[in-house]
């Protein structure tokens, strides 16, 4: 990229409402914060995954409520259920600092499906919630439809003081030039950006080392993800076992002042997932590599 933008995000005035909302704090509260995502372990069970990434060595964890793809939270748990979810976290030493609740937020299906994932943030303690413009995966998507929806999203997290990150992904939010863009259409404090390491380069064609230094000032959260490299290439395995310089990564995370947290998220090559001892060593690999560069 040619040039870091200096421009720090800004309020934007608000539509007319009959009372003032309330506006969620801009900043994370704990720095640097290493977990592992569920969503790496696809086609296993919560239980699994959680126990996989406890052995790996993380003591964080971003769950997956995910309609339609990794939905090992369901959104429309029962009390009995987050209960459930609440006790292996504690019986593994595994703090949530996450929820991915990826929905379509072009549509009113989708946005409604928001909504129940910032309900799940609230009643499990969790206070980032990741979302995309157009779901799990996005062609062809309505920003207009997005743009129209948003403030909704952002009243009700808001409300339960919960920052919400739009994640690098799908066609509108491709890369974090892109993106910052997008975030400073919105003008929300507590809409920010997830940035993904590989996913600027699946869906943009750009290289995370030259694409980070756009997206910045505007992140709540981000996803370590190694890529094989390519357009359109779905190969993301262990972090270190691809093409992304990593330590040249974190160099610019640090350097921009960056203090959210960091979840490891592993896709492989797609379905079939691999086994899970296969999947439990991916996250192992990443767990050493990233250990090794100062993070833990």
């Amino acid at each position: 990229m040619p040039s870091k933008s200096s421009k720090k995000p800004t309020r934007r005035a608000r539509a007319k409402s009959s009372a003032p909302k309330k506006q969620a704090r801009s900043q994370p509260r704990y720095k640097n914060r290493l977990g592992g995502h569920t969503n790496s372990y696809h086609t296993y069970s919560l239980e699994e995954a959680l126990e996989g990434i406890a052995a790996a060595g993380f003591k964080f964890v971003e769950l997956s409520a995910v309609r339609g793809w990794t939905e090992q939270v369901p959104l429309d748990a029962d009390e009995k259920t987050l209960g459930k979810v609440q006790r292996m976290l504690n019986r593994l030493g595994l703090i949530p600092v996450s929820l991915s609740g990826h929905s379509d937020l072009t549509t009113q299906a989708g946005l409604e499906d928001g909504l129940r994932a910032l309900e799940l943030c609230e009643r499990l303690g969790i206070d980032i919630m990741n979302t995309a413009v157009g779901g799990h995966y996005s062609e062809q998507e309505d920003e207009a439809g997005f743009m129209a929806n948003i403030n909704q999203l952002a009243d009700a997290a808001a409300d339960k003081d919960i920052m919400v990150g739009i994640e690098i992904h799908g066609d509108v939010t491709g890369t974090g030039k892109k993106a910052a863009q997008v975030i400073e259409k919105i003008g929300r404090d507590n809409i920010r950006l997830n940035y993904d390491t590989a996913n600027v380069e699946f869906w943009g064609g750009s290289r995370a080392e030259e694409d980070l230094q756009y997206a910045l000032p505007y992140l709540v959260h981000c996803h370590l993800k190694d890529t094989v490299g390519g357009y359109r290439v779905w190969n993301f395995p262990a972090i270190g076992k691809g093409s992304l310089d990593f330590k040249k990564l974190l160099a610019q995370f640090k350097r921009g002042g960056y203090t959210g947290p960091y979840t490891v998220e592993i896709e492989f090559q797609g379905e079939p997932w691999p086994s899970l001892p296969a999947v439990n060593k991916a996250m192992k690999d990443s767990y050493k590599a990233l250990s090794a560069l100062g993070l833990s």
